[in-house]
């Protein structure tokens, strides 16, 4: 591994934890030549490449960073924690992954999103959901505004009260 300070190629790994429920290995490691510090992943790499179908008819393979980019941009300067972005994102993914074998079309990704960013942060769902639907118009996201009033919300503890 390359060290994103001086480029050199001589490392020795300090630590080693499994994240992501045993999907992600991450390890910090200590550049021998300029003892910088720093982080990698490990994930497996799936083996056929899901194709994500644009709305202009073009085929780009999936990346999960475009996902992360769509998020990051959503949520601006809101307080959301990385992690729950890299969550999102990693359920995206595995959603994607186990519901679609070589093709999925932009629609279905970009609703996916909303959804599980929609549980995440309100104002976020909305600033991406603005740039998805291409709102021509006030009232159509007051339309948008008026559904995400109406939806029964998910409470994340009603578990714990029976």
């Amino acid at each position: 591994m390359r060290c994103p300070i001086c480029s050199e190629d001589n490392d020795r790994v300090i630590d080693s934890r499994s994240s992501d429920a045993g999907k992600v290995i991450r390890r910090r490691r200590e550049c021998l030549a300029c003892q910088a510090r720093f982080t990698t992943y490990e994930r497996v790499e799936q083996a056929a490449k899901l194709m994500v179908i644009k709305r202009d008819g073009r085929r780009v393979p999936f990346d999960r960073e475009n996902i992360l980019r769509g998020v990051a941009a959503a949520c601006g300067k809101r307080k959301i924690a990385e992690d729950a972005k890299q969550q999102l994102a990693n359920q995206v993914e595995d959603e994607l992954h186990k519901a679609h074998d070589r093709e999925v079309d932009s629609q279905t990704v970009g609703e996916l999103v909303m959804r599980k960013l929609r549980d995440i942060d309100e104002v976020a769902f909305i600033r991406f959901a603005s740039e998805y639907y291409k709102f021509k118009s006030v009232d159509e996201l007051r339309r948008q505004l008026e559904l995400l009033d109406e939806r029964v919300r998910d409470m994340k503890a009603q578990q714990r009260l029976f």
